[in-house]
């Protein structure tokens, strides 16, 4: 693989036009990426499902080079119908548009010669990875008070042309003071065996709200890694919510630090899967000044050899007074052969807190499923039913009402 990587990332630098700084970056980036390789079991954070195992069981060997500078036409038939919006459509690993027209041009600021930069403090060598053979990338400004006056939905397409490849995508984006994003992630892939890592940072200023909807609903065999990492400012809010069901394989990390004082992250998350999928969410909320709040919800319906893992840390400094933390999750196993892993923690300095995690697992509640037929419905109807209502209530919890409406229609919820 080292070879390969190596060879692969003298092409991406003849093909491009990056600085003397990028490339000097991106050349410490690689050598740190060769140094760790890619996460395994031995690492806390990657015990449940190690990713070097699972690409070199789905994938085999991996390609690195990808030919940024051929164009992809884009497919309109699969952009979401029903709701206005604003787009920005990866096909590939490259961005075919941006398309802001619904909203005002001198509110919002797209630079695409921004250096490269490592923002995040974190020994990860899939973000090492990232920063080496990213792309040209953008960072997204929106301007001070300035609401999006429709959603952004960010298209995550693959065509059948791609196949065992590494395909890494960053976008930064900047919210000034009191401004507004509304944003979902949409996966669609048609290619196969793939490993797609998409890294996003999100820099909230003081009364700035962000709301990231992620939808991985399409049956795919690619695997996945997406990293989000938001820093915020006093009385902002982020909101993230992950549907978490197409992809074979897909890690969703989100790493927030809370740094103004009443800001507030929550993290709602859902996994539906189905036979021999994998699938993880990993949190860490770092409370780091006094009057913070974090909400995390996820729950997790697992078919036959299934296999889901959620890490959910909280962090409180010891100036983080009157910090408020909640963590829980819950899963449906719905075979003996279905796992759901969790690992709730908390790490507390200040004692004038109120936090509390907790977890639990089980099989549908037989009693309840007798209890739905008598009233008409046959076995599987009542299953469904059940199952329904489970990860319905994560699904209002999302703020946004017309996004709501949109993500029950896509995963099928019924009231």
């Amino acid at each position: 693989m080292i070879d390969q990587l190596k060879i692969d990332f003298e092409k991406i630098l003849k093909k491009s036009d990056f600085s003397k700084n990028d490339i000097n970056f991106k050349r410490d980036q690689l050598n740190k990426f060769i140094e760790n390789g890619f996460p395994n079991r031995k690492l806390e954070n990657w015990k449940f499902l190690d990713i070097d195992q699972i690409i070199k069981k789905n994938i085999g060997e991996l390609s690195f080079y990808n030919d940024y500078s051929v164009t992809n036409k884009i497919d309109t038939s699969i952009l979401i119908n029903g709701l206005e919006h604003n787009k920005i459509i990866f096909i590939n690993g490259r961005i075919e548009k941006i398309d802001f027209a619904y909203e005002d041009k001198s509110s919002i600021e797209i630079f695409d010669d921004v250096e490269v930069e490592n923002k995040i403090n974190n020994e990860n060598s899939l973000l090492y990875l990232n920063s080496a053979l990213s792309n040209k990338y953008y960072k997204i400004l929106i301007k001070k008070n300035y609401i999006l006056k429709k959603p952004l939905i960010i298209y995550h397409f693959t065509s059948d042309k791609m196949k065992s490849k590494n395909i890494n995508l960053r976008l930064d984006f900047k919210l000034e003071q009191n401004s507004s994003l509304r944003l979902i992630d949409f996966f669609n892939d048609t290619s196969d065996k793939n490993f797609l890592n998409i890294l996003y940072n999100f820099d909230l200023d003081e009364d700035s709200s962000l709301k990231n909807y992620k939808i991985d609903k399409s049956l795919n065999k690619n695997l996945k890694y997406s990293f989000n990492n938001i820093e915020q400012k006093k009385n902002s809010i982020s909101e993230t919510f992950i549907f978490s069901a197409g992809s074979n394989y897909f890690k969703n990390e989100i790493n927030c630090n809370l740094k103004g004082q009443y800001s507030s992250a929550f993290v709602n998350g859902i996994f539906s899967l189905k036979d021999s999928q994998k699938h993880e969410i990993r949190t860490t909320i770092n409370h780091l000044v006094k009057n913070t709040k974090s909400y995390q919800l996820i729950k997790s319906v697992l078919g036959k050899n299934s296999k889901a893992a959620y890490q959910g840390r909280i962090y409180v400094d010891s100036q983080a007074q009157k910090t408020d933390g909640y963590q829980l999750s819950k899963a449906i196993l719905l075979d003996e052969t279905s796992e759901f892993n969790a690992k709730p923690e908390l790490e507390i300095y200040a004692d004038d807190v109120k936090c509390s995690h907790g977890s639990a697992s089980g099989s549908l509640n037989e009693n309840s499923i007798f209890y739905i037929m008598s009233r008409g419905l046959n076995y599987q109807q009542s299953k469904e039913l059940l199952i329904n209502g489970f990860i319905l209530d994560v699904v209002e919890k999302i703020t946004d009402s017309e996004i709501k409406n949109l993500i029950k229609n896509m995963i099928g919820l019924k009231e």
